[in-house]
């Protein structure tokens, strides 16, 4: 009796060992490492970004969570380190990944409603949709290796979002939107992370006002234009109108440029001489009157004017 009671207990033993083997081949033991789940972010947590278009310059910005309470607790606020930074993200309007960002999905708010660029539990050839510059992308997820899942997102244009979340940073490691020519309009690229940021940091809400630009207009000409600031279509009054200006002037040409209230009282004013140049400016306007007008005038053939204006409603917290 007792050695078939041991001889019983070997054959369980065995039976177990094999059955674990088994369920690891299939999978059952390190699938967990092929799944990506939602990160959990805390106040403090940071990302520093590069970002890259092909209209501006390169800027530089340090993404922080703000507030982990936005939204009745269901989603955080994500914010800049720098109010200049906060202000040049507001007035270009490039950044999507700023302010509310959902606790479930890390969802972008566009319009209002969060998509979800991202949808966890992120796992290989998971598809979903959502939309984001205003465009509906249909997006899959190609590759998961280590602590990198690799997404890519098509459009009914041609147009084309190819991103990568690090699951180590628990954000994007590259974020790049390309057009229906496989032209760059967006590259977003993670230099560095971590937590514990402190400090005040900021988030602007902004929304645009004006936006033109003007390239060899001709020898001798001026271009008017009126714009009407109306307030932010749910949160009011704006703080502040910010500006950003590119200008360049060739050897023989100038600009001047004024913007005036409708009480006729200048709230900006620009000169340029021949082979001045200007790029990047960026400026505040603090008191917005309900109609502005615009003047530029150009003289020479070889000039180059960009001129983009935004309200902005500002946010402020100490971390």
């Amino acid at each position: 009796m007792g050695k078939a009671l041991a001889y019983g207990i070997l054959v369980v033993l065995l039976a177990s060992s094999l059955g674990g083997c088994a369920g690891g081949e299939s999978g059952g033991g390190d699938s967990s490492s092929d799944v990506f789940e939602v990160p959990i972010w805390e106040i403090g947590d940071w990302w520093l970004y590069t970002f890259s278009t092909p209209d501006y310059s390169d800027d530089t910005a340090r993404l922080v969570v703000a507030s982990t309470s936005e939204e009745d607790g269901s989603a955080y606020m994500l914010a800049i380190s720098s109010l200049t930074e906060a202000r040049r993200h507001a007035v270009l309007n490039h950044n999507p990944f700023l302010g509310r960002m959902t606790h479930s999905e890390l969802g972008a708010f566009e319009n209002g409603v969060a998509q979800s660029v991202l949808s966890f539990p992120l796992e290989e050839g998971k598809t979903w949709s959502f939309t984001l510059f205003s465009v509906e992308w249909s997006a899959f997820v190609s590759d998961i290796s280590g602590s990198s899942a690799v997404i890519i997102a098509t459009s009914s244009d041609g147009s084309r979002l190819d991103y990568v979340f690090d699951r180590e940073a628990g954000f994007f490691y590259s974020f790049t939107w390309k057009d229906e020519m496989g032209e760059n309009k967006l590259r977003m690229m993670l230099s560095d992370s971590g937590s514990g940021h402190s400090g005040d940091v900021y988030f602007v809400r902004g929304g645009d006002l004006f936006s033109d630009v003007w390239e060899d207009t001709g020898n001798d000409i001026e271009i008017r234009d009126t714009f009407l600031v109306s307030d932010h279509p749910s949160d009011g009054d704006w703080d502040e109108m910010i500006y950003f200006i590119d200008a360049d002037c060739g050897s023989g040409s100038s600009i001047s440029l004024t913007l005036r209230d409708h009480m006729s009282i200048s709230a900006l004013e620009r000169v340029w001489g021949p082979g001045a140049s200007e790029m990047g400016t960026l400026g505040t306007i603090p008191y917005p009157s309900e109609e502005y007008t615009l003047t530029a005038t150009f003289t020479g053939g070889s000039t180059f004017l960009r001129v983009r204006i935004a309200g902005g409603i500002t946010q402020s917290w100490s971390i």
